[in-house]
């Protein structure tokens, strides 16, 4: 059930550039993210000697990203930047933890960027190329974020030229911003718009964002330069709204809301759409600041023209609709989920398990294709409620929630995301082991085994605990007669 990223046709394809692969090594940091994970393909499509560099290894990588270098390293260590970062001419810095918790955010972040700067000079790297935006690069922001280290005047300290690149919102197929869109105009008639709601800025889509990350990559001119980038259109979110319901042939009502506080609008936005109110949060922020638009500087580098908004959108609903989506945002989310501590890690097993198994006359790969189609839009059977209450509870404390949903309903990969699963592991056709990523008083995996015996198949499915504190004994043993109903619930639909 393995896959590699889908794309019809690169998106560079008709770039007004030509490829430089004899420039040398190019490392792209958050390859795991959404932008990334679009960007690294692109260049190995053109020819590029591509190094990516992740917190954590993963089996899927090399499939993923054929061709490329993949190398562990955390920028918090100087040592494993060094071993990153050698050889190579173009860096690009992807690296964004606006998700890390308020007290840890701006002494990491500012260390990361400094030992990023620092080390990149010692490596006589040529160029670092870096992507802001309002609500990461910390521009014309109230509050705490007025306070947030601006990332990209950070790097240019140095000596390495630093190309930046700033845009609001980024419109694709998978893209937090266009599935809130999405979601609040498909489900909800009736929406309140606060002020900040008619604030202008020029939404860009993906295709067109990867385009200028391989474009200034391309054109030595831009080394140095700071350029906003964004769509053909200058829309309000209300513009954004209106444009999408006429696509989808919504009739909506848009109603003001005094209030402003972007922080409780995002709160509730999580509520009822897949993307967390701490994602949701910077993407409004992104929206509800004005930048000036008027800078044409880019097209004396790049000249090529943005698709309007309504193409971008029409591009993402297509992707979704054929279920083509090659990368997320949920494949970030939650920050550092690469650190995560995984099952075969743990000292000793954990001593809490639930175990039900059924024997089933249906073959091995389509009991596991059965598997993984499970959660998101199918849900999970029966007791998909259940699946649900435990998902909102987490929502509202803040947590992923089962609307965060996967990337595709038919295919699956490790790292992937199932609600408020997490593929850890998976062996076609044998095992795919789910780890929890809700906020829990410990640590839970789901297990699902699938063993021949003679002329039949046997499905088991198994609930892994970890804790060591009287609260998650609490918990785990709360949840324990709900086992029987769910697990035997879910073997009896796999196995018809």
């Amino acid at each position: 059930m393995t896959v590699e990223p889908r794309y019809q046709l690169p998106y560079c394809k008709d770039l007004p550039t030509t490829p430089v692969p004899e420039l040398g090594k190019v490392l792209v940091t958050g390859a795991t993210g959404y932008i990334g994970g679009r960007l690294v393909p692109e260049l190995i499509e053109r020819g590029y000697k591509v190094r990516v560099m992740v917190r954590s290894y993963s089996t899927e990588y090399p499939e993923r990203w054929p061709g490329a270098e993949v190398i562990v390293a955390d920028a918090l260590n100087v040592d494993q930047l060094r071993r990153a970062l050698k050889d190579v001419s173009v860096a690009y810095y992807l690296i964004h933890s606006m998700l890390v918790a308020r007290k840890r955010f701006m002494p990491s972040e500012k260390l990361i960027v400094e030992n990023f700067r620092r080390v990149a000079e010692e490596m006589k790297v040529r160029r670092i190329i870096y992507l802001g935006t309002q609500g990461i690069d910390g521009i014309e922001l109230k509050g705490r974020y007025k306070n947030r280290i601006k990332v990209g005047d950070q790097l240019r300290q140095g000596k390495v030229p630093v190309t930046i690149l700033r845009t609001p919102v980024t419109v694709g197929s998978g893209s937090a911003s266009f599935e809130i869109l999405h979601h609040i105009v498909r489900n909800y008639p009736v929406m309140f718009l606060p002020p900040w709601g008619k604030i202008q800025c020029r939404p860009i889509g993906i295709r067109d964002l990867i385009k200028y990350l391989v474009g200034v990559l391309e054109t030595p001119s831009t080394a140095g330069g700071i350029f906003n980038i964004g769509g053909e259109d200058l829309l309000s979110y209300r513009d954004m709204i209106k444009i999408l319901a006429k696509l989808l042939g919504k009739k909506r009502l848009l109603l003001p809301y005094p209030a402003s506080n972007i922080r409780f609008y995002s709160y509730i936005l999580s509520l009822s759409t897949p993307v967390p109110a701490q994602i949701s949060s910077y993407i409004l922020r992104g929206m509800s600041t004005a930048i000036d638009y008027n800078e044409t500087s880019i097209q004396k580098h790049l000249d090529f023209k943005p698709v309007r908004f309504n193409v971008a959108l029409q591009r993402a609903l297509s992707q979704e609709e054929h279920d083509t989506i090659a990368t997320r945002w949920s494949d970030a989310y939650p920050p550092a989920h690469e650190l995560s501590i995984k099952l075969t890690e743990l000292s000793a097993p954990p001593k809490f398990t639930s175990t039900y198994s059924i024997m089933t006359d249906k073959g091995a790969s389509d009991i596991f294709r059965s598997i993984c189609q499970i959660g998101g839009h199918k849900g999970w059977f029966k007791t998909n409620w259940m699946w649900r209450l435990r998902g909102l509870i987490d929502r509202i404390f803040l947590g992923v929630g089962t609307s965060r949903g996967r990337r595709s309903d038919n295919t699956l990969r490790i790292n992937d995301v199932i609600d408020f699963w997490r593929v850890e592991d998976m062996i076609d056709d044998q095992r795919l082991l789910l780890r929890a990523e809700m906020i829990l008083p410990g640590k839970a995996w789901l297990e699902f085994l699938i063993e021949a015996h003679s002329e039949q198949n046997e499905i088991t499915v198994i609930a892994h605990f970890h804790t060591k504190s009287l609260l998650g004994r609490l918990y785990w043993y709360s949840f324990v007669p709900f086992h029987y109903f769910i697990f035997k619930d879910l073997l009896k639909q796999l196995s018809s």
